[in-house]
């Protein structure tokens, strides 16, 4: 295992309802990064595909209209499947750079859409690939009527040359049962990608870092009206094209709690960190949240791993 690793966040916007456009966007970003030093890349939450910030889908209690169903039309088709030709080019890219890549999409699976962060980088065949994924277990507010939930089965975290790396997006980090079961799997690499933009996120990731001895790299979009204009769907935000919807904070954190880059605010960035990952082991000496200060005689956490689904289809049975 490398012990000292340059890390990167990307801090952009989707290119809206053009997909192929996000995509190439994301591997230029990759090579920069790749230019720099970065063997860890993470993007925003709903990078590709697009995170729908103000939209309401025309959305009522107990009615919907041919409006919001249009527009659900349109962000249904921005979307990918993880064994889509759009994932597969960016792992391409990944495995050619070395670079393993935590990257937020909107994830299209049957009729549902879920916010989910992929992970690519070399299989273990050298060649690029999809090394695993998880789906964000509890969508926010409206976002529950667009997104799907999520199960236990996407929580594990993958193996990559610089230790554990795994997932949790958004608010999901305000759930104090997924982050332990993250700190359980040793997880080194956490990644944050997000679509909260306010003070309050930073000392939130600090809290994380500190919390699970582990290096928290946090990335959110830098998001203007003019490029989610109210023709392309219909948004309840203020319709100048100065309108900041997202403005970053985008930032690395050490699991000492101190701030290796950013947050940067009001502008694309692309910020990168040279990380010590025996910090870990030096910060674990007086905490480790599920080793020596985990008391498991008076708590203990369970968690469901299982796939979940609505029908199980088993073989037929001979008479």
């Amino acid at each position: 295992m490398t012990r000292n690793v340059t890390v990167a966040v990307a801090q952009t916007a989707t290119v809206l309802f053009d997909t192929a456009a996000t995509v190439a966007q994301a591997q230029r970003l990759m090579h920069e990064a790749a230019r720099q030093g970065a063997r860890v890349l993470v993007f925003p939450e709903a990078y590709i595909g697009g995170y729908p910030k103000g939209a309401d889908f025309h959305i009522f209690i107990g009615a919907r209209t041919p409006e919001g169903r249009a527009d659900y039309q349109k962000y249904y088709e921005a979307a990918v499947t993880l064994d889509g030709p759009e994932l597969a080019a960016l792992a391409q890219t990944a495995g050619e750079l070395d670079l393993t890549v935590c990257v937020g999409v909107i994830e299209r699976d049957g009729g549902t859409l879920y916010c989910t962060a992929a992970y690519l980088g070399r299989g273990a065949d050298g060649h690029g690939t999809v090394l695993g994924h998880h789906r964000k277990l509890m969508p926010t507010a409206l976002e529950r009527l667009v997104w799907g939930y999520g199960d236990g089965s996407t929580l594990q975290a993958i193996d990559t040359p610089h230790g554990k790396l795994g997932a949790v997006i958004c608010w999901e980090n305000y759930m104090p049962a997924l982050r332990m079961a993250m700190y359980q799997q040793r997880v080194a690499l956490y990644c944050a990608p997000t679509a909260d933009d306010r003070d309050t996120w930073v000392s939130s990731m600090q809290h994380v870092a500190m919390e699970g001895r582990c290096f928290v790299l946090s990335a959110c979009q830098h998001l203007r009206r003019s490029q989610f204009p109210m023709d392309a769907m219909h948004n309840r935000l203020p319709a100048a094209d100065d309108t900041v919807l997202m403005r970053g904070g985008s930032v690395i954190i050490s699991p000492a709690g101190r701030i290796l880059a950013g947050p940067v605010y009001g502008e694309d960035a692309l910020l990168t960190a040279e990380i010590d990952l025996d910090e870990i082991p030096r910060m674990q000496m007086d905490f480790d949240p599920v080793g020596h200060y985990a008391r498991p005689d008076v708590f203990q956490l369970r968690v469901h791993t299982a796939a979940q689904r609505a029908v199980d289809l088993q073989p037929g049975q001979g008479q």
